[in-house]
């Protein structure tokens, strides 16, 4: 039910967003930058292994890495959409934002650390 709620979603939505079997591949083989955009003490309470924090409440497109993929990840799809839209009107366009964030993730048993 998820599954179809989330492919229903990233069909509709107007930000580029990643799948949960696209992301754990990238993330695996290292071929993205996972960008965290919850704040601090969210972050602190578990993340994907490598990912980076950029709170959106301060979020500055130009502090995310170049060079490679990026992913962005909030809690529940909502912050890392926001994101996403400072990006794309940052003219970013090697960015997604993942919909299921990190309830998603962790439902889906992603690796989480501290």
């Amino acid at each position: 039910m998820l599954s179809q709620f989330l492919r229903k979603f990233m069909a509709t939505s107007s930000t580029p967003a990643i799948t949960h079997e696209e992301l754990l591949q990238a993330h695996r083989s290292g071929a993205c930058t996972v960008v965290d955009v919850r704040e601090a003490h969210e972050y602190a309470g578990g993340h994907i292994p490598g990912a980076v924090n950029h709170p959106l409440s301060q979020f500055d497109p130009a502090r995310v890495p170049r060079g490679e993929r990026v992913v962005l990840i909030c809690q529940a799809g909502g912050r890392s959409a926001a994101a996403m839209k400072r990006m794309i009107a940052a003219g970013r366009q090697d960015a997604q934002h993942y919909p299921a964030g990190m309830a998603g993730w962790r439902a889906r048993k992603g690796l989480v650390e501290k």
